[in-house]
């Protein structure tokens, strides 16, 4: 259900922009059009790295190269 919300909401930003989507153009645009969903992709980031405790990490990827990579399995699903 995530999944498809996100892909409804990256469908909406290739639709507003002006040139052929790219993952750079894409993400400015998701930011612009999504700020609160962005500030809670980096508030679940903070949380999660100050909740890991000594010796244990878990690797979780930084917001903006979560949100990149979901951007390029958008486009690439695109061009299929």
């Amino acid at each position: 259900m995530i999944i498809h919300e996100q892909e409804e909401k990256f469908n909406k930003a290739a639709e507003s922009l002006d040139e052929k989507p790219n993952e750079q153009n894409m993400f400015n645009q998701f930011l612009e059009m999504y700020p609160t969903e962005w500030k809670q992709l980096k508030i679940t980031f903070s949380k999660f790295n100050r909740s890991k405790q000594f010796g244990k990490t878990i690797p979780l990827p930084k917001p903006e190269v979560s949100l990149r990579k979901e951007i390029r399995v958008w486009l690439k699903k695109q061009q299929s």
